[in-house]
């Protein structure tokens, strides 16, 4: 990645002070002993092969060249130091920056704390991990002693919160990313617990946020498990700056800085940064954001207030928000940055990775969140989509960012040789699978539109559709020497699918990458919430299941489309519930899993959940927040399950349905309660779509399956 300058155009900054240039500052921390770093090329890197990083470029030339031979075990010396030992193994007296993260730690570029590390040891600095400190004892914190630039905290892969409980509130009973699934390694609001015990040691070290946890409440949000606002997380956690999104170029630009000799109290012009100050003035034409006591008093306030932030996360065109706060206190989040180029994302993704846990967690059975994408690639990154439930637009941004089929190729040659590989490679994509391309030539250099979303409630007319990329890639990876199948496990976009005039993305996907069902995500039927959500019409839906099932019958295949549903979203009333039902009764489908609508921070969903108005129209909307509601609109959708018999009745009463209950075929239920199923027993799935058996699965090799108390977002095609 190429090192950018501190002060962008249009930003003002303070003066460098005297210090080290960063390309000197790069070649003062030589690795090892005393060897110094190569200055860094522009150019991306070719893939170290797995726990393989001395292997050359020159080694991986194309998928066709000779690979080299796999350690199976990476020794400890390849990851990044843990404890004092390991510095001083290492030659090191000091790191620069010290990485608290909730995770256990995962050298894999699945893992965010992996990729912003071993992108600051690319650019020369010295990066020590402490994994799931004991948050009980500040001492924990001081195992690698102070870090001469500063601290580094991400809460985990995944909010902190959302890992602990479900969304009705009740504890899980696993954490995917700690060993053996152990749950209670990391605190609530892990960013800030995390923050305050460093902030107890170390009074005036720099500290550093990112990650999904900080980039999700970065200014006043609303926390759904106190059912209050919160203020930015960046004043409750005792840090001085929160890098949002995508971290790769702010991190960089901040070692720099600091390296430089500037104090981090000074850093406030890089982009995709929120700081703290005692005034805006160093701002250009800032959005002025209502106050925190103006937004305490009134809802409707806050949902203004968020429809501003809605329309600044334009990297090319935004402006910086303040959010005033008591005493003069401003949180300051400047524009998003802009997205890596492909050459950039290439070089990211083809970093020294061991891509695989760390060895102190071996006799404690690994890291289960590592199965999940051991043997994924990440094609891609930004989604065009904009559902209103998903904090993608917040974090990631609407600019697809893909990188090359070369990159992606020698990525999965080499996962080839791993001895763990048995052939199957289990997802291709990001957040969704099949864009590969920007929504359209301005978003180069303009970003996404602002008054408009590209599929929603219409395409938009300048739309770029094209699955040949992502197709050619497909064929490339089928043909790999030791590759038995190609799975597609991110989300499928089925509109952008339907709206290509060539289905041959729907053919293959249907002849090659789909192993009896295929997972779509049409999240529900009714155009109340279909509207708000942001989600094509069921209409589309239906049409892609009937081309998917064309091009199944055509390849000799037998296989069925399962949609993945959604309750008591905003916009659904039990009225509305109640049609979902009757869709699920029409398709002979009984979900076995069903995705209530989860207020996580951060989304449009989320501000209509607790304000009651769409920040994008502010507007009204109808949600049903109370859970007992919930509840029924959750059980209507597995109304064959004989324990949401009372709950079914009551919901078909309040949406005065009585007409389905009774024996007739169209009946939800009967007038009597059936017995209770006993515990253990098998459950009756019902039949699959079309009236076909599809309660069965057949097994995708390297699928977890997922019980109630399971955390992971599921795969959702969308």
């Amino acid at each position: 990645m190429q090192k950018y300058g501190p002060k962008p155009s249009g930003r003002k900054g303070p003066e460098q002070k005297k210090g080290p240039s960063a390309h000197e500052h790069s070649h003062a921390h030589a690795q090892g002993a005393g060897k110094p770093k190569a200055q860094h090329q522009h150019a991306p890197k070719a893939l170290h092969a797995q726990h393989a990083p001395q292997q050359k470029a020159e080694h991986h030339s194309k998928h066709g060249g000779p690979v080299p031979p796999v350690t199976p075990k990476p020794t400890r010396d390849q990851f990044m130091p843990v404890s004092k030992a390991d510095m001083k193994a290492r030659g090191w007296d000091q790191c620069d920056f010290v990485f608290v993260i909730g995770d256990a730690y995962v050298d894999h570029p699945s893992f965010a704390p992996a990729i912003i590390s071993r992108v600051l040891e690319e650019h020369g600095y010295r990066v020590g991990i402490i994994p799931q400190p004991d948050w009980h004892d500040p001492a924990s914190v001081t195992i690698l002693g102070e870090p001469k630039l500063g601290f580094l905290i991400c809460g985990g892969n995944m909010d902190s919160m959302v890992l602990h409980y479900t969304v009705a509130k009740h504890h899980r009973t696993e954490d995917f990313y700690t060993p053996g699934g152990v749950m209670g390694k990391r605190p609530d609001h892990a960013d800030v617990v995390y923050g305050n015990l460093i902030r107890r040691t170390y009074k005036h070290t720099p500290i550093i946020l990112g990650g999904i946890e900080a980039s999700l409440r970065r200014l006043a949000h609303y926390d759904y498990w106190s059912d209050k606002l919160k203020r930015s997380i960046l004043l409750d956690s005792g840090a001085d700056l929160i890098v949002y999104g995508m971290g790769e170029r702010q991190i960089v630009e901040i070692a720099d800085a600091l390296a430089s000799g500037i104090a981090v109290s000074d850093i406030s012009w890089i982009q995709g940064t929120v700081y703290r100050a005692r005034s805006y003035e160093q701002c250009d034409h800032p959005v002025i954001l209502p106050s925190w006591d103006e937004l305490t008093s009134d809802k409707k306030v806050y949902a203004e207030s968020f429809g501003i932030q809605c329309r600044n996360l334009n990297p090319f065109l935004s402006h910086s928000l303040v959010e005033p706060y008591p005493h003069d206190i401003y949180a300051i989040q400047n524009p998003p940055a802009k997205p890596l180029t492909t050459e950039e994302l290439d070089e990211v993704y083809e970093l020294a990775y061991t891509r695989t846990y760390h060895p102190m967690y071996e006799s404690q059975g690994g890291i289960p969140a590592l199965k999940e994408v051991k043997f994924s690639l990440a094609s891609n990154r930004g989604c065009l989509g904009e559902c209103a439930f998903c904090a993608l637009n917040f974090h990631q941004g609407r600019i697809i960012q893909a990188r090359s089929e070369e990159s992606l190729l020698r990525e999965a040659e080499a996962m080839t040789h791993d001895p763990d590989f048995k052939g199957y490679i289990h997802d291709v994509g990001g957040p969704t699978a099949q864009f590969m391309v920007r929504a359209c030539q301005k978003q180069a250099t303009a970003g996404a539109c602002t008054n408009r979303r590209c599929l929603s409630p219409t395409p938009c007319k300048n739309l770029t559709v094209s699955h040949k990329r992502y197709v050619h890639l497909l064929r490339k990876l089928r043909e790999l020497p030791g590759v038995k199948k190609v799975f597609i496990r991110s989300g499928i976009r089925f509109d952008y699918a339907m709206l290509d005039t060539d289905h041959t993305f729907i053919k293959e996907l249907a002849e090659y990458h789909t192993s009896g069902q295929l997972r779509l995500a049409p999240e529900h039927v009714c155009s109340e919430v279909l509207d708000v959500m942001g989600k094509p019409s069921n209409d589309l839906y239906e049409g892609f299941c009937k081309e998917f099932e064309k091009y199944s019958k055509e390849a000799g295949k037998e296989q069925y489309v399962l949609p993945y549903l959604m309750s008591s979203h905003p916009g659904s009333t039990m009225e509305v519930a109640v049609k979902l039902a009757e869709f699920c009764r029409d398709l002979g489908y009984n979900p076995e899993q069903v995705s209530d609508f989860y207020p996580t921070p951060s989304t449009v969903s989320t501000c209509i959940f607790y304000t009651g108005l769409d920040p994008r129209t502010m507007k009204p909307v109808y949600c049903p927040t109370n859970p007992h509601e919930k509840a029924m609109q959750r059980a209507l959708i597995q109304y064959r399950d004989p324990d949401n018999y009372d709950l079914v009745v009551e919901a078909l009463h309040k949406a005065h349905r009585e007409d389905l209950i009774g024996y007739g075929p169209k009946c939800l239920v009967k007038p009597t309660r059936p017995p209770r199923q006993e515990k253990g027993a098998p459950h009756h799935h019902g039949k699959g779509p079309k009236g076909k058996a599809g309660s069965k699965r057949p097994h995708e090799p390297g699928r977890k399956p997922q019980g109630k108390s399971s955390p992971h977002q599921r795969s959702q095609h969308r």
